[in-house]
């Protein structure tokens, strides 16, 4: 599907450099996409992951097409509650949940706790207690899966930080049936994310199919299988991948899933649905001619996005406000870090003081990840349609 973000260079001038810009046409083609790839199949239900991005004009949108919430943290619960997400909707993950975090999960009836160890089970269950209620529950498994993706953002191996090891598997299934404020619901899976071969997701299938056998021998029943998200996307060519295959991602699960009667499946996708709509505007302070090299030195840094010094991930970089003979750049940002760099021999257009700059593919894990480092301004944001 074609979809070229336009940028409207004129309106920039309102705004203050760096800000992130958000292509809200190409965000609801991307979950109208969603929309069409499930609409048949009234077992799948779809969260939206809201750590990638928690701009609440995003969410609003998000909410609007009946997504759900996937959260990490308290304070994503709440977004998610004042954005008008369904409670019933909103599934609550992460290693370690405060007291205050889980209370609010139960005083609000979310959908599901995803539980990732034994001590945070214990603590849900005694806040329950005193409280009345009866928390809903799914074991986040680590199903021993490479995901081949980037070691920071592998999460399903069993030496991750995250979920219940195979091995503890059926002892902490039985601890959640003896537990008076505890139904336990279903399975939680999520192995990484950037993922572009279908082949991991596949493995999961396998191995979630292994795991509901186990169960169903044992006599338990689960409502909810939980496969995470994941899903990547095209960085280097935005344009011409503006969408990612989702057809493609949840036909694996329709092959090769065998669910039981009145099972759900649900997924929790972030950087798919926003990673294309944002971008990251900057303007050029400085061309700095170096001995072998030369400088481009923009207004935003790695406090504005910071994967390509944390990951070492790379955004197409676009100048906006120039075309024609090309130069090679090295492209930096102000911090007072080496790794303040987006990019190395970038190819661009002959580039001055005042050219907009575009890091494209900027709308996951950009915004939400910003930080006031050399205490500077967190940027700004501006959604357009």
């Amino acid at each position: 599907m074609s979809h070229s973000t336009i940028f409207p260079i004129k309106e920039f001038s309102s705004l203050r450099t760096p800000f992130y810009f958000y292509d809200i046409r190409l965000l609801k083609s991307t979950l109208s996409a969603i929309h069409h790839a499930v609409a048949n199949d009234s077992t799948f239900h779809v969260h939206y992951a809201i750590k990638a991005n928690a701009n609440p004009g995003l969410l609003t949108i998000i909410r609007d097409y009946g997504l759900g919430a996937d959260c990490v943290s308290g304070a994503e619960v709440q977004a998610a509650l004042d954005a008008g997400f369904q409670p019933d909707k909103i599934v609550f993950a992460g290693v370690g949940k405060r007291a205050d975090e889980i209370q609010l999960g139960l005083d609000s009836e979310i959908g599901c706790f995803n539980i990732e160890s034994v001590p945070e089970l214990e603590l849900i269950n005694r806040l329950a207690c005193d409280k009345g209620r009866t928390a809903r529950v799914a074991i986040r498994v680590n199903p021993n899966i490479d995901a081949h993706t980037h070691h920071y953002i592998t999460t399903g191996l069993a030496e991750n930080k995250f979920g219940i090891n195979l091995d503890q598997l059926a002892d902490v299934a039985d601890l959640c049936l003896k537990l008076p404020n505890i139904e336990l619901i279903g399975l939680h899976f999520h192995i990484g994310s950037q993922i572009l071969d279908m082949e991991p997701y596949q493995a999961l299938c396998v191995k979630i199919n292994r795991l509901q056998d186990d169960f169903a021998a044992r006599g338990i029943s689960l409502q909810s299988i939980n496969v995470g998200g994941g899903l990547g996307i095209d960085y280097e060519h935005p344009d011409e991948s503006p969408i990612p295959d989702f057809n493609r991602y949840f036909n694996v699960f329709r092959e090769n899933l065998k669910l039981r009667p009145g099972q759900s499946v649900h997924f929790e996708l972030g950087r798919s649905i926003v990673a294309q709509c944002g971008s990251l505007i900057t303007q050029v302070l400085y061309v700095k001619n170096g001995v072998s090299k030369d400088f481009v030195i923009v207004d935003a840094g790695m406090t504005d996005l910071i994967r390509p010094a944390l990951y070492g991930a790379h955004h197409l970089i676009q100048n906006l406000s120039s075309h024609g003979q090309q130069h090679i750049y090295d492209v930096v940002g102000p911090i007072c870090e080496s790794s303040d760099c987006f990019g190395h021999d970038e190819r661009l257009p002959l580039t001055s003081p005042g050219d907009y700059i575009a890091l494209r593919s900027a709308g996951a894990y950009g915004e939400c990840m910003a930080s006031r480092y050399n205490l500077r301004a967190l940027p700004g944001s501006m959604l357009y349609e």
